[in-house]
C-alpha cells in the first residue's frame, strides 16, 4: 500500500479535526495511527474509507487519485473492508447473512456463491456454529470477528481497522488482536486506529501519531516508540505505558 496525503483538511461546524495534514507514508503493508482522543484519528481513517469528504486536499492510495464524488466512491468502497469500533453488524440479521447481504447487493454475488463464501470465512474464523445467531447472541470478541469476516470475505484489497478492540474486555481484545495479526501474517495490506500500544509496536511497519489533527511524526514502528522525537509522543507514550 502506498498512501500520500497532500494538505487535507476537515472541521465540523468552528472544531479543526484535520489540519493541513500532509504526509508520504511511502510503500508499507500495515499502518498504525496512535495519539490521544479527538486527535483526528478516525476521521482520518473514514475520509481514507470514503465515508467522510475532506473540506479540501488530495488523497492518493496506491498513486490514484481519491474522487469525493459519489460514482467513485461507491467503486472505491466496493474494495475496502472496514471494521469499526461498534461492530456495525444488522441487528435483525443472523451472522451468515451479515456477510451475505453486501457479498449479493454490492459484489453481484448469486445468493449461492455468497452463502458458500460466507460459511467459508466463518469457518475461517472458528464461527461456523455461530452462523445462524443474531449479534445480540453472541459475545462481543464474536461479533467483531464476524464484522472481520464480513470485511474479509469481499475480498479487498485494503482492511480498515476503526479501534476494534475499544468496546472488549481483555480477554475478547486478546481473541480479535490474534485475528488481526493472522491477516497480518499472511500479507494484507490495513490500516489500524488503535489505543493497544503493544500490539501496534508489534503488528504494524509503520506508526503515525496524531494530535490536534496533525500527524506529529511518524517512523517504523519500533523506531518510534523506542525513540520518539516529538514532546507530544513523548508524553502520550509516558501517560499511556503508565497504565
Amino acid at each position: 500500500m502506498r498512501l500520500d496525503l497532500r494538505h487535507l483538511n476537515k472541521s465540523y461546524d468552528a472544531n479543526r479535526v484535520i489540519d493541513d495534514m500532509t504526509v508520504d507514508f511511502g510503500e508499507l503493508r500495515s499502518l498504525a495511527l496512535i495519539g490521544p482522543s479527538g486527535g483526528g484519528k478516525s476521521t482520518l481513517l473514514r475520509i481514507i474509507a470514503g465515508l467522510v469528504a475532506p473540506d479540501s486536499g488530495d488523497i492518493a492510495l496506491n498513486g490514484e487519485q481519491l474522487r469525493f464524488n459519489e460514482p467513485a466512491l461507491r467503486a472505491h468502497r466496493r474494495q475496502l473492508g472496514v471494521v469499526f469500533q461498534a461492530y456495525n453488524l444488522f441487528p435483525h440479521l443472523s451472522a451468515l447473512t451479515n456477510i451475505t447481504l453486501p457479498l449479493e447487493k454490492v459484489h453481484g454475488l448469486a445468493p449461492a456463491a455468497a452463502a458458500e463464501l460466507a460459511r467459508e470465512t466463518l469457518r475461517r474464523f472458528a464461527l461456523a456454529d455461530h452462523a445462524h445467531k443474531k449479534p445480540a447472541e453472541l459475545s462481543g470478541g464474536q461479533k467483531q470477528r464476524v464484522a472481520i469476516a464480513r470485511a474479509i470475505a469481499i475480498k479487498p484489497r485494503l482492511l480498515l481497522f476503526d479501534e476494534p478492540t475499544s468496546a472488549l474486555d481483555p480477554e475478547m481484545t486478546a481473541e480479535v488482536l490474534d485475528v488481526i495479526e493472522e491477516l497480518k501474517n499472511e500479507g494484507r495490506d490495513f490500516l489500524l486506529v488503535t489505543h493497544e500500544m503493544g500490539f501496534a509496536r508489534h503488528v504494524a511497519d509503520r506508526v503515525a501519531f496524531l494530535a490536534q489533527g496533525r500527524i506529529i511524526e511518524h517512523a517504523p514502528a519500533e523506531e518510534l516508540f523506542a525513540n520518539p522525537q516529538s514532546q507530544e509522543c513523548r508524553d502520550f507514550l509516558a501517560r499511556i505505558l503508565r497504565h
